[in-house]
């Protein structure tokens, strides 16, 4: 085969990374090592749900979890805007960073404090960095507006307006840019002419989206990308399921 290229996609998923992440990652340095090529990470930093970067950890003394998340300046910025565009607040640093001793390490303590970074996809990327989690591996970002400029048009995408203040992710449908507010209530709002380098897709239309441009031969595919990938959108693309790993959804820690 010439010149594998073995992928792996994956929002931001905390300040430390989940678990299911580093088992993507251990599954495509397993392949490297079988077939050679080259691993992508693709970084789906266009997301825009908070909970993505929930990050989980367990107490070294009591054992008890706690769930730590960034703080947001809003409320807009916080339900609406994509993880790129969510800031990092002044203060939440290090107010965090005294309360880390209690759940990790020194050294991974170290990297947080060492990271300096004014959003909160760029603070997630610098953390794995730090953590030594992608040597080797080219990262490619769904913000970025060259990616999406290459990226092949989908029917059902979003767009990144301004609104309030802030850059939120609207959902594009029937001609209308809708902001999701939960349930079935969406919120209206108005917007401008927009291009490609505006629009990121949905989770149906992420992979055929992503995949224009990356050009893989392998993915690894996480437990629940399994259920809506459409895997007839890339009949040449080997798709291999992720390693298991226990705690998948908690933050991994490791040093």
């Amino acid at each position: 085969m010439h010149h594998p290229i073995i992928c792996f996609g994956q929002q931001p998923c905390g300040f430390f990374p989940k678990r299911f992440l580093f088992a993507k990652i251990l599954t495509a340095r397993r392949l490297q090592e079988e077939i050679g090529g080259e691993i992508v990470f693709f970084f789906h930093d266009s997301d825009h749900d908070p909970r993505e970067t929930n990050t989980v950890l367990r107490d070294q003394q009591s054992s008890r979890e706690v769930a730590l998340n960034f703080q947001f300046e809003n409320r807009i910025q916080k339900q609406f805007s994509p993880l790129y565009a969510k800031r990092v607040l002044p203060g939440w640093q290090d107010k965090t960073a005294r309360q880390l001793p209690n759940y990790v390490g020194q050294s991974l303590v170290a990297h947080f404090k060492k990271t300096k970074c004014s959003n909160v996809a760029d603070f997630c990327l610098e953390m794995y960095r730090r953590m030594g989690l992608l040597e080797g591996v080219r990262v490619e970002r769904s913000s970025a507006p060259e990616f999406r400029a290459h990226a092949v048009a989908v029917s059902d995408y979003f767009v990144d307006q301004p609104y309030e203040g802030e850059i939120v992710r609207a959902r594009y449908r029937d001609g209308k840019l809708l902001l999701h507010k939960g349930g079935d209530r969406f919120l209206e709002i108005s917007g401008g002419e927009f291009g490609p380098e505006q629009i990121s897709p949905t989770r149906d239309t992420r992979f055929v989206w992503m995949q224009s441009v990356i050009r893989c031969t392998h993915y690894i595919a996480g437990a629940s990308e399994q259920d809506y990938i459409n895997k007839a959108d890339a009949p040449d693309v080997k798709f291999i399921r992720r390693e298991e790993i226990s705690d998948s959804g908690k933050a991994y820690t490791e040093e």
